[in-house]
């Protein structure tokens, strides 16, 4: 059965951080992913680099993924003050609920640190309070996280991951991105479930 499927990511590349494998899995299946970013994070780009990058970057990484291009919406809110703005990421999400319906929800887990992650974890659970939800983990920001739900990859979904996250030239200095951690953490979760490769997280609410 066809589902839709939405992705919140605070900033560009943390859908493809916590749920990159998913999401190609999904698309690969026949589903209909959304992908949502709120900020480019224009503020936190190294110098050198033009103020539309993350832009740029997010629209191929999520076309390695298999996301449509007209199922990817960016917002240009600023980085790390997201917080301030809660009622208007809550209205917009609204509608996205109304336009798209989505049946499943992957947004930052509720014990993220990140202020940006936090606000767009809680908001999207009041938003989408009626659908299924799952908290995706971004281990740099996580002091605990609940593996109580796995997707499991092949290895093609997660080197089509890699490649996806390596679109983001701007962000390659990044220790979580390299192929060896990414792999690695994807073995991790697999290895919990006696798979070769997974990605897990933490369910918020599940409706069958």
């Amino acid at each position: 059965m066809k589902k839709r499927i939405l992705i919140l990511a605070p900033h560009t590349d943390d859908g493809e951080l916590g749920c990159g494998g998913t999401i190609a899995r999904f698309a690969e299946e026949g589903h209909d992913v959304y992908y949502i970013a709120f900020s480019t994070a224009e503020q936190s780009l190294p110098a050198g680099f033009p103020q539309n990058t993350l832009e740029v970057e997010v629209k191929a990484a999520t076309k390695v993924l298999g996301i449509n291009s007209e199922h990817l919406i960016i917002f240009k809110h600023e980085v790390r003050k997201l917080n301030y703005i809660r009622q208007e990421i809550l209205e917009e999400l609204i509608k996205i609920r109304k336009d798209v319906d989505p049946t499943m929800i992957f947004l930052p887990s509720q014990n993220d640190l990140h202020q940006d992650h936090h606000t767009v974890s809680e908001e999207g659970i009041r938003a989408f309070k009626n659908s299924t939800i799952l908290g995706y983990e971004l281990l740099w920001n996580n002091i605990s996280f609940n593996t109580e739900s796995f997707v499991i990859l092949h290895e093609s979904h997660v080197n089509t991951k890699v490649k996806a996250l390596h679109e983001y030239k701007s962000q390659l200095h990044r220790k979580y991105l390299t192929e060896d951690f990414i792999k690695g953490w994807a073995r991790t979760r697999g290895t919990q479930i006696n798979t070769d490769f997974a990605e897990a997280f933490e369910v918020v609410r599940w409706i069958i």
